[in-house]
């Protein structure tokens, strides 16, 4: 039983058995005292007190010992004028606690239904939304502030991005909850943040700007030390959680919700973000669960800042287009990532890794790695697309040709990506893996991996690129791929070859 976080008030654990769910529930037992029974390989302790010792242990005899962390004050909400029934704009009194708040404070937001604008963040706090609390989105656009794209120094030297929209610093709505610049934050509790999107216009002609790109539901912008917990996250405008710009998170068994039909409400969107733990999250949504990135091509040459080192463990990711996605604004790089012990449900895909042309030669993945990963209803487990027609140029024949083109400033790269102990059912195509014809692929590592392909499985384009097919019943497809190693590697169920490498 490994501690993954200990807080004030609150505690993480996890324990090694099984994927998401345990192979075998627990009983808890806390300072002598039944504390309930944990189904999940991550599970969370709330209500305990601050500067306190406490032994954990379960039936099957693991144990951790641990003591909380101090605390200063509490500010609760309600103090500050907050009334939390639902129609009151309570706004301006949860921002007050929150600016009001010492260091190693507390701000307590009880159970009730508190309507609000954007918030924002400041470093050296506690947020706790306590079971039965709901932050409940403003859905009138005209009242949210804007985050401004690009702002250029006084000496003209340095630009300073505050809002960021799929890849380009651009203008943007302040989020539920914003930190620009904070460190030493947690968010914890039991409590939900409602972004009211399926109550407002924020679905609706999601590609047209007005006033500003749409707002997130968690937005990270240059901060460190962060930590989110138990949250429950539903409805967001757009992307869920976007970490920008940041490094040393915590994302701690949080369950993130939206429609399945819900436009660009991808789960978590680390972008140009280092040293991140994502773990014990249940994702069900209308895009990727997870994608990963780090800019468009301006970003990735201008601050060359990549997203790396990210652990993913113990995470069901159910109903997205991509479990784990890396693109394709990834100009800055991606590299370092690892997804372990993690269970995927009727995503379209299952590693999708997006990149084109023009990405840049700063835009490098390298490095990511599937490991005790479970698919069922996956329809294409691994796609590797260098080709994907995204942006005004997308199908341009510079972007989709099949002739190699000169090597230059503006090519991508792909170095390692592997598979280990990997298996997967109910796939229309096992893999599909579409490198440049100027720089292949280098190496696709497959050990120890299953998947049974199912004939009468949906046809599905496996890479969205110009001229792929709609495919069921195949094997896995590797196009200008340097290395494809397999080692215990069995695909089954395919109508033609299991493999087939077209080098």
């Amino acid at each position: 039983m490994k501690p993954l976080f200990i807080g004030t008030r609150s505690a993480c654990f996890a324990i090694e058995d099984g994927l998401y769910d345990l192979e075998t529930p627990r009983k808890l037992i806390l300072n002598g005292a039944d504390a309930g029974t944990v189904e999940t390989c991550v599970f969370s302790l709330y209500g305990l007190w601050p500067d306190t010792e406490y032994a954990l242990e379960t039936d099957l005899g693991e144990r951790s010992a641990f003591r909380t962390a101090a605390e200063t004050y509490t500010m609760d909400v309600r103090r500050f004028g907050a009334v939390g029934d639902g129609a009151h704009d309570d706004t301006a009194a949860i921002q007050a606690a929150i600016a009001c708040c010492p260091a190693s404070g507390r701000v307590l937001i009880p159970d009730g239904d508190w309507r609000t604008g954007p918030l924002f963040l400041k470093s050296h706090i506690r947020i706790e939304l306590r079971k039965g609390a709901t932050l409940h989105l403003e859905t009138d656009r005209t009242r949210f502030p804007i985050l401004p794209g690009l702002t250029q120094s006084t000496d003209e030297k340095t630009d300073f991005s505050l809002g960021s929209w799929e890849g380009n610093p651009l203008d943007t709505f302040a989020s539920l909850l914003t930190g620009v610049d904070c460190e030493d934050v947690e968010i914890f509790g039991e409590g939900v943040l409602d972004g009211g999107a399926d109550q407002s216009d924020w679905w609706k002609e999601h590609r047209t700007k007005r006033g500003a790109w749409r707002p997130r539901m968690v937005f990270l912008n240059r901060c460190r030390d962060i930590t989110l917990q138990g949250l429950t996250i539903r409805n967001s405008p757009c992307w869920n959680l976007h970490p920008y710009f940041s490094q040393d998170l915590r994302f701690l068994n949080l369950t993130i919700l939206a429609p399945a039909d819900s436009p660009n409400t991808d789960g978590f969107d680390p972008e140009s973000c280092k040293g991140i733990l994502m773990a014990g999250t249940h994702f069900s949504l209308g895009d990727d669960c997870i994608a990963i990135k780090s800019g468009k091509i301006w970003m990735g040459q201008h601050f060359k800042t990549p997203c790396e080192d990210i652990d993913i463990i113990h995470c069901l990711m159910e109903n997205g287009h991509g479990g784990v996605t890396v693109g394709s604004e990834m100009a800055g790089g991606v590299r370092n990532i690892r997804v372990r012990d993690c269970l995927m449900r009727n995503t379209d895909r299952g590693l999708r890794i997006k990149t084109r042309r023009g990405r840049g030669e700063q835009g490098v993945i390298d490095n990511i790695t599937f490991e005790r990963v479970r698919m069922q209803n996956v329809r294409v487990p691994l796609v590797v697309n260098t080709l994907y027609f995204c942006d005004p140029d997308g199908h341009s024949a510079w972007v989709q040709s099949r002739d190699k083109q000169p090597v230059d400033e503006t090519t991508p790269s792909i170095g390692t990506i592997t598979f280990r102990d990997v298996e997967a059912t109910g796939a229309s195509c096992a893999g599909y893996v579409l490198g440049l014809p100027e720089k292949p692929v280098e190496r696709i590592a497959l050990e120890h991996v299953r998947i049974d392909v199912d004939s009468e499985a949906p046809a599905i384009q496996p890479a969205m690129a110009d001229g792929v097919p709609k495919l069921s019943g195949t094997g896995l497809i590797a196009e200008n791929t340097e290395q494809l190693e397999m080692e215990d590697v069995l695909i089954t169920g395919a109508n033609g070859k299991p493999v087939e490498w077209r080098k």
